[in-house]
This record gives structure tokens, sequence and C-alpha cells, in this order.
């Protein structure tokens, strides 16, 4: 589904990515888990095309995307949910999701012909509370509800991954636990899933695989229970 080639990427002067590489399969669910600063943020952000990579290469089913500008990655289907959500203030949530709906029939890929029905049935399988405030403007959300409509805006573009950006970061116990039931319907969809996560635990609970970053280089790859049990990897993490 994706591949990432050792991909070099910079913040201005500073050298970020240092030679990543990862890889997400079909319908499956990986976690890019470190500390802040690790260079989790800069990895989605260099998948969806927001920063320039300076070297590496990014296959997205099969087709080199490393050049290519956001809003053609996304009309090929890379969803993405950024850490601050990025709602439009001014417009209600059911405007919010007009906008992926518009950008995924601009694309002329299979299977974006769905109608708005359709979309809003897929939306609220997964987030039914989304119900009651469809008309509310972004505004007038709450974090939790901003971090909802960002994932259920990212699913109206009718994507094949989502690259979802500390999605629990800042919830309480109890809201983190509905989003994780959330990602799990998303999933049994067939959406494979890239999850940027401070907390193992946590991304523990959703991944089928885990990476680990620190000072932008993969130090970990592999299943949930080999990162806990990796001593090195739980201090990096822990810091």
């Amino acid at each position: 589904m994706l591949d990432l080639e050792r991909i070099n990427t910079f913040r201005g002067t500073a050298h970020v990515l240092q030679g990543v590489s990862l890889t997400v399969n079909d319908a499956e669910a990986v976690c890019l888990v470190g500390r802040n600063g690790a260079g989790k943020t800069t990895t989605i952000e260099s998948i969806m095309g927001l920063l320039p990579v300076r070297s590496g290469r990014i296959t997205f089913q099969e087709r080199e995307i490393t050049q290519l500008p956001p809003h053609e990655r996304a009309r090929l289907g890379i969803g993405y949910a950024p850490e601050d959500a990025g709602i439009f203030p001014d417009l209600t949530v059911a405007e919010n999701f007009l906008i992926s709906q518009w950008l995924a029939g601009a694309s002329g890929k299979s299977g974006s012909s769905s109608s708005s029905s359709e979309v809003q049935d897929r939306i609220l399988a997964v987030f039914p509370e989304v119900r009651t405030f469809m008309q509310r403007r972004g505004l007038n959300l709450s974090g939790g509800q901003k971090k909802m409509v960002a994932i259920a805006r990212a699913m109206a573009l009718s994507p094949s991954i989502l690259l979802l950006d500390e999605p629990f970061e800042g919830l309480a116990p109890v809201v983190v636990s509905r989003f994780i039931e959330a990602v799990k319907k998303i999933k049994a969809m067939g959406i494979s899933l890239l999850i940027a996560a401070s907390n193992l635990t946590t991304a523990s609970r959703v991944a089928d695989r885990l990476y680990a970053i620190d000072r932008g280089e993969i130090i970990f790859q592999g299943d949930p229970q080999s990162a806990f049990a990796n001593e090195d990897v739980m201090k990096t993490i822990r810091g």
C-alpha cells in the first residue's frame, strides 16, 4: 500500500529525517511511535507532500509519488488528519466533509463516485456522534470533536489509507478508548492506517506493527509485544 525508502527530509537547515524506511500493507494498522520531536510529524508531512523530501522514494500502490503535490496525493486516496485537526473554522462540519467529497469526485479514481448519503453513512458508522453537530461551525467544536471531524473528513475522501497524526493526544482516557474503537472500525472497512503516536501503550492497542523513531531514524520495527520486551526501545521512547 505505502512504502518509504530511505527518505531524508529537512525543516529549514535541520536534517530531521535521516534515511527513514517503513511499509504499510493492505488493511493494516501501523503505528509510528516516539517522543515529541523524534520525527513523527515530519514523516507524516513528508508522505503527504507538505514537506519536500530531499532524497529517497515514496511509493503508494506501486506508483512513485515523491514529487507529487499534496492535493494530487489526496486524490490518489491518501487521507490525512493533522495533529491540530485543521478544521475550517467558519464552515460547518457538513461543509468540511463536502470539501473532501469534492476532491474525491474531481479525482476520477475508482470508488470516488460515492453519493453524499453513502459517504455520510460510512462516517456515521464510525462516528455516530457526528450526526448531532453536523451543522455546527468548526469554530464551535471541542478539541475531541475537532479530532473526530478531522478523521471523518479524511474518510469522506474515500481513501485507501489514512495518515493520523497524534489522534489520541490530549484526550481523556474514556475518549481515547472511543477513538481506538473507531480506528478498529476503519481498519475493518479495509482502509490501511499509519498513526503517529507518542504513547506506546495506546499505540499497542491498535497496531498490527510498530515502528519506533528517535532523532529522525527508525530504531525498531516489529509487533507491539517485541517493543515492550526491548529495553532500549522502552528507554528511548520514555526518555
